[in-house]
């Protein structure tokens, strides 16, 4: 038994190595983008008016944690409204949009993706500030940024986003890998001694609480939840909608910071149940109208 373990640990290995430089490459070019533009799409959005989610939820696909946190910063300063927060929060893709390229998943599958979840961030950012009538950024005694340090932030929270563009993506790339080595590992054990049919069961596979647990998990502000939901989703373990409601639910450490640097719990709380109720009602439409990609 011990010798199969290895065996499939070995395999395992060998199977999911050639996604390292696949990783790294990508997140390389992130990292590129995300240091070149922050400072100007921080700038843009804050200029965007009541377009401001518009802007937030296209942006927010693209960088990782770092813009999550930042956003967390602007909004806590008064700088950016909650529906444009929310647009942010919603369409960061975390760890997703790297590993759907280290997988070499098509082009067009990424950017439905990719769409899909901007288009979600959008629409709710959108429509949250017009129901509460707040599409212009509201004044502060902080004056925006002026006592957050959100690059501290980001660095206490374990983003990495601030080490350089190099070892910020060898980090990534390493910590990435090692999770889906084993989710990997894992998976094929039970595929092995279990059965594929006893993965079909899965509680995460069920029709509404698969997307309620899916999205709790995606609550966890951990580069590891969003790790573990799009592998599943890849291996045929959960449904698009179970994916997209804890994809649409994670936002990196974009949380930890609000709560941080935001001093008003009721409306941390409040933009914590907005990110959850839209990401599982979102997941429970796309399966029940059959959405595919």
């Amino acid at each position: 038994m011990l010798q199969e373990m290895m065996h499939m640990i070995e395999h395992t290995f060998e199977d999911t190595l050639n996604l390292l430089p696949f990783l790294f490459l990508t997140y390389l070019l992130m990292e590129y983008i995300e240091h070149r533009m922050k400072e100007r799409t921080k700038l843009a959005i804050e200029r965007s008016g009541r377009f401001a989610p518009l802007l937030g939820g296209i942006i927010g696909v693209f960088p990782q944690c770092g813009f999550s946190a930042a956003a967390s910063g602007l909004y806590a300063g008064r700088v950016i409204t909650m529906g444009t927060l929310l647009a942010v929060f919603l369409s960061t893709s975390d760890e997703m949009l790297p590993i759907l390229i280290s997988e070499q998943i098509g082009g067009g599958t990424i950017l439905k993706l990719l769409g899909l979840k901007a288009g979600i961030g959008i629409v709710s950012g959108l429509a949250l500030d017009m129901l509460t009538g707040k599409q212009k950024r509201q004044e502060s005694s902080r004056h925006g940024e002026e006592h957050i340090d959100v690059k501290h932030l980001c660095r206490k929270e374990n983003c990495h986003c601030e080490r350089g563009i190099f070892r910020s993506a060898l980090y990534h790339s390493l910590q990435v890998y090692l999770f889906i080595l084993l989710i990997s590992c894992i998976l094929n054990g039970v595929i092995h001694y279990v059965g594929e049919d006893a993965l079909a069961g899965l509680i995460l596979n069920q029709p509404v609480l698969g997307q309620a647990l899916a999205g709790l998990v995606g609550l966890i502000p951990n580069c590891a939840s969003s790790v573990v939901i799009t592998q599943l989703y890849l291996e045929g373990i959960v449904s698009l909608g179970a994916m997209m409601s804890g994809l649409l639910a994670g936002a990196g450490v974009g949380l930890l910071v609000l709560f941080r640097v935001n001093d008003n719990i009721k409306e941390n709380v409040k933009i914590t149940f907005f990110l959850y109720g839209i990401g599982v009602a979102a997941g429970i439409i796309i399966d029940a109208l059959g959405f595919a990609v």
